[in-house]
């Protein structure tokens, strides 16, 4: 049985349940938590973050945000248990990479996810690390292969590049040896430019069937995380039927400019940022929770 869930628009399903949040570990470096520990010069960690936040809050004003993006709590020191959401299983697919659209915590915290790769904007590199918002890509090569480089110049700066198939195809329409050509050829041409092997997966337009779940696995997936809500330049679309954010979800995007949305990737951003700001929600690193 194929499992599908559109082209990138939201659908409404019920929301899956939230076990508590596990207890924060010590922030990554490179990127806002929150209260991090007291640095070199004695500060203590509320004055650490104070200054942190003050900082933000300049890139901020230079980059347009309407409101400095919210500081991201400390991740877990255990990270959560992840299983498959409700309605989105496979046939024997219990030990399977579990197909997800929201983490269960319950910090008002949520995860920035880009797909594919065409748009390749320097500007956003040097807007997303000057405000130390935290995102994951998903690449697919067909739209990369042109620019290897710049993903490297992403990775560079803290950014976890992720698995999202050699061609973009629809997976459930091939066979099993055709899938696992498209999701771990990708697991070999990402580890072989970039020296680090996926362990994240997100099949092309949301659709997948147990053949791509297995055929993920036995190259090195260990997670299919899919989304929530899906921004754009100038609204976002959801998939929950409140149409709102909740903690834990997963926000997708796409590397995309003006030939194709109203706007650029940098606008995106902003818009993104509103929203996700606006509801009271911060934005935080993705493989610190899964």
């Amino acid at each position: 049985m194929a499992a599908a869930i559109g082209s990138g628009c939201a659908s409404g399903t019920d929301a899956p349940d939230r076990p508590p949040a596990q207890p924060p570990a010590r922030p990554v470096p490179g990127v806002l938590h929150g209260a991090p520990p007291a640095g070199p010069e004695g500060l203590s960690a509320a004055e650490a973050t104070r200054r942190a936040q003050a900082a933000r809050a300049v890139a901020a004003k230079k980059w347009g945000l309407a409101k400095t993006p919210l500081a991201a709590p400390p991740p877990p020191t255990v990270k959560p248990e992840i299983t498959t959401r409700k309605g989105f299983e496979v046939e024997g697919g219990e030990d399977l990479p579990p197909i997800f659209t929201t983490v269960p915590v319950k910090e008002k915290v949520v995860f920035l996810t880009m797909d594919d790769g065409s748009e390749k904007d320097p500007e956003l590199l040097r807007m997303m690390t000057e405000l130390k918002i935290p995102y994951t890509a998903f690449l697919s090569d067909y739209v990369i292969n042109d620019d290897y480089g710049y993903f490297r110049q992403m990775q560079e700066r803290g950014v976890s590049l992720q698995n999202h198939t050699l061609n973009h195809p629809y997976l459930p329409g091939l066979s099993y040896e055709e899938q696992r050509e498209e999701i771990c050829g990708q697991q070999d041409k990402l580890e072989k430019r970039y020296g680090n092997r996926p362990t994240l997966f997100r099949p092309p337009f949301g659709n997948y069937n147990g053949d791509t779940l297995r055929a993920a696995k036995s190259c090195g997936i260990t997670a299919a995380p899919l989304w929530s809500a899906e921004a754009f330049p100038d609204h976002m679309e959801w998939r929950e039927w409140d149409e709102d954010l909740h903690p834990g979800d997963i926000v997708l995007t796409h590397f995309r400019g003006r030939d194709e949305w109203k706007g650029s990737m940098t606008d995106l951003v902003r818009a993104a940022m509103k929203a996700i700001t606006d509801k009271g929600y911060a934005v935080a690193r993705l493989e610190d929770y899964v």
